[in-house]
């Protein structure tokens, strides 16, 4: 069977002690539950493997597409450095409380505690109640010792930058970033493949079960990156019809495409890489070789690396994310991982 449409996967639903209900109520997840917490909506994760939701190849797994089709799936260079490990994992995450301050750790210190990939991560914001926020970095430079005292004290917030969010905002976040989803945001996240967190404050709070989650206090110190930044938002243009680059690294490149004419054309002549679409606004409809494929706000699909040309037809107004592995991407546009590069 030839790789000739948009590859959609049936979600994954997380529950989680903080989720809400808008993956349920405006992302149209199906699910009798109230605490959904996160979408995956491509995942290679051990135990949570994606299954092809339409087309030819309905109810093959992500990992046996891999098997199968290789670099004409993944794009050549993709399969080379990768093999059958797919690089991403791609999310809808609803927080209606706040999630954990948080970080994770590097490729290095993954593989060395948990033969992992380490756990590089951006944020596109679709929605946020009044007052929604994000905790990301830290105020101004700190170190161990004082990052400690306000832990043991409960005063991390004094220490650590809060901003307040709308729709369209972007963070980028390296590995070694504390970090937290605020309640009331609702965003898609893009990241390497790992589940691996290392959770520093859980706001005190116990689980139905009365239990506490736990935390990762010792694993986490010699992880974090104390280096503050004077902002931390990710600055983009956009250009209606066009991608534009939002965030360019060696793990992922994510492009937003807000589409109000009738008809786009795409080519991807030019990569060798997957190239998955996450719809954060709208409606839009792929004609692929004859394949029709509707993708709705809150749906994603991935496009093979075989497949270059096709067209885009806007159904409401429709944003999208375009996401995919640039090979000639520099290590990291980060303007903290310049500072540390340099001092090498």
């Amino acid at each position: 069977m030839s790789l000739n449409y948009p590859i959609k996967f049936h979600p994954i639903l997380k529950e989680k002690i903080w989720g809400g209900e808008k993956l349920i109520n405006v992302l149209n997840k199906k699910s009798s539950r109230k605490n959904i917490g996160e979408s995956w909506e491509v995942s290679d994760i051990k135990g949570d493997m994606s299954i092809v939701a339409n087309g030819k190849l309905k109810g093959f797994s992500l990992q046996d597409l891999m098997v199968s089709y290789r670099g004409d799936l993944l794009g050549k260079k993709v399969f080379g450095k990768f093999s059958y490990n797919f690089p991403l994992l791609i999310k809808y995450i609803d927080a209606k409380e706040a999630l954990s301050i948080q970080l994770h750790p590097h490729d290095k210190l993954a593989k060395e505690r948990h033969n992992s990939f380490g756990k590089t991560e951006m944020w596109y914001v679709m929605q946020a109640d009044k007052g929604g926020d994000l905790i990301v970095g830290f105020k101004k430079d700190s170190d161990k010792q004082t990052y400690l005292h306000h832990l043991d004290n409960k005063s991390l917030l004094k220490i650590l930058n809060v901003d307040k969010v709308k729709k369209g905002d972007v963070y980028f976040i390296p590995t070694g970033r504390v970090h937290a989803i605020g309640a009331g945001v609702m965003l898609a996240e893009i990241q390497q493949t790992s589940d691996i967190t290392y959770r520093v404050y859980d706001w005190d709070r116990q689980d139905k079960y009365g239990n506490y989650r736990d935390l990762h206090t010792d694993e986490a110190l010699d992880a974090i990156d104390y280096k503050a930044l004077d902002d931390y938002k990710t600055t983009y243009k956009k250009e209606n019809n066009k991608t534009t680059e939002v965030v360019d690294c060696k793990y992922f490149t994510t492009n937003f495409l807000p589409i109000l004419a009738k008809k786009v054309k795409i080519d991807h002549s030019d990569k060798d890489s997957f190239v998955i679409y996450m719809c954060v606004h709208g409606s839009v409809r792929f004609d692929c070789n004859g394949e029709k494929t509707i993708v709705d706000k809150g749906e994603t699909v991935l496009i093979p690396a075989s497949l270059k040309k096709f067209s885009i037809y806007s159904r409401n107004k429709a944003e999208l994310l375009e996401v995919y592995i640039n090979h000639e991407s520099p290590i990291l546009k980060d303007p903290i991982f310049e500072k540390k590069r340099a001092k090498r």
